[in-house]
């Protein structure tokens, strides 16, 4: 290959591209409310070169705003900036410039590649610089056009061709560059959604993905929407107000998509057993007793410990005759103690007993 005295490098203020959507929808459909989040990476198809350094200082994103005037654009920052050779993003390779960043839901417009000075072509083992003037000033933009629905995160992949970027001007030696960039986006996150019932109080649904909790709460007709979750097996929790006499529940191997919403039906929240505990003191030194009631027909008991205590555990709302039974051996008799009411999450103290 030749060595070339001066490159004198020239890019479209717009560039055409080829964009693959991954939606057919019209955007008008798209209810322009929430936020999204958006990936940005950089590729590149193979090239007859040594190397094609490119130094990347800005991405800047135009949403909701499909005007080809300067207005409406914001920078993605910040970004992983830096110098970066195209070449070296080839097979599957990709630097990534944005991760997550928030915008309005609705319809993204435009991204914007803002270059910055320092940008050279190696061929052949010599470097020239690449001048890149309306880059610089205004940077590269690339029409995208898609569709950004509230909750999801989008990765945009920008795939720029070298080969066909490059073009040798004839016999000026210079060497002009006309980008060619495909866009293509796709989901990398999706949605989980489902039913609660009863719903006259406050529900929270939840997730963990990656050692983060992510929840959403129940609206007024008991349906929730839990956004951003990637793809894999979950399973989510479902936790109702601590005051409601419902239990938490917990439906295991959802699968999420990337892209779609993932839909788990309704469920069913049960009640909390009506429970409550009796306890008490045996004063009696060295006498082991047995405190008992009667629950729908079955015994419930518990001994004394060491000094005397005795609790009996998760015993149903309800009134009760508690009978405290003390060892035969001891020579005592049993007492009784009549009309004990056991109160939902309550426990009942019979205080300090002495056995005869």
């Amino acid at each position: 290959m030749r060595t070339f005295n001066q490159l004198k490098i020239y890019f479209l203020t717009l560039l055409t591209v080829t964009f693959f959507n991954c939606n057919d929808d019209d955007s008008s459909s798209i209810e322009e409310q929430g936020t999204s989040k958006i990936s940005v990476r950089l590729a590149d198809n193979p090239g007859d070169y040594d190397n094609v350094f490119v130094d990347v200082i800005d991405v800047m994103v135009k949403v909701n705003d499909d005007s080809t005037g300067e207005n409406g654009w914001q920078s993605a920052g910040p970004i992983n900036a830096g110098i970066y050779d195209l070449l070296e993003l080839t097979g599957g390779l990709s630097v990534l410039l944005v991760n997550e960043f928030e915008v309005p839901s609705g319809t993204l417009n435009q991204i914007r590649l803002v270059l910055g000075e320092d940008n050279t072509i190696v061929i052949d083992g010599e470097t020239f610089p690449l001048n890149t003037p309306s880059a610089q000033q205004s940077g590269l933009k690339i029409n995208i056009n898609e569709q950004l629905f509230p909750g999801y995160t989008y990765d945009i992949l920008l795939d720029f061709n070298v080969d066909q970027s490059i073009v040798i001007a004839g016999n000026s030696g210079n060497i002009n560059l006309k980008p060619v960039i495909t866009a293509s986006t796709q989901y990398t996150s999706g949605s989980i959604q489902g039913a609660v019932t009863p719903f006259d109080f406050q529900i929270m649904a939840s997730v963990e993905v990656g050692g983060e909790l992510i929840s959403a709460y129940t609206d007024d007709s008991g349906v929730f929407l839990i956004h951003g979750v990637s793809e894999g097996t979950y399973s989510v929790t479902i936790t109702p107000d601590p005051t409601s006499g419902y239990g938490p529940t917990t439906v295991d191997n959802i699968q999420v998509v990337n892209g779609q919403t993932t839909d788990i039906g309704l469920i069913e929240l049960q009640m909390l057993p009506q429970v409550g505990a009796i306890t008490g003191t045996v004063l009696n030194p060295d006498v082991m007793a047995t405190a008992s009631i009667d629950v729908n027909g079955t015994m419930v008991s518990a001994d004394t410990n060491d000094l005397g205590v005795f609790i009996l555990e998760d015993i149903p709302v309800g009134i009760y005759t508690v009978t405290i039974t003390p060892d035969p051996a001891s020579g005592l008799s049993a007492t009784e103690f009549l009309d004990v009411e056991v109160v939902q999450n309550t426990t009942v103290d019979l205080g300090d007993i002495t056995l005869n």
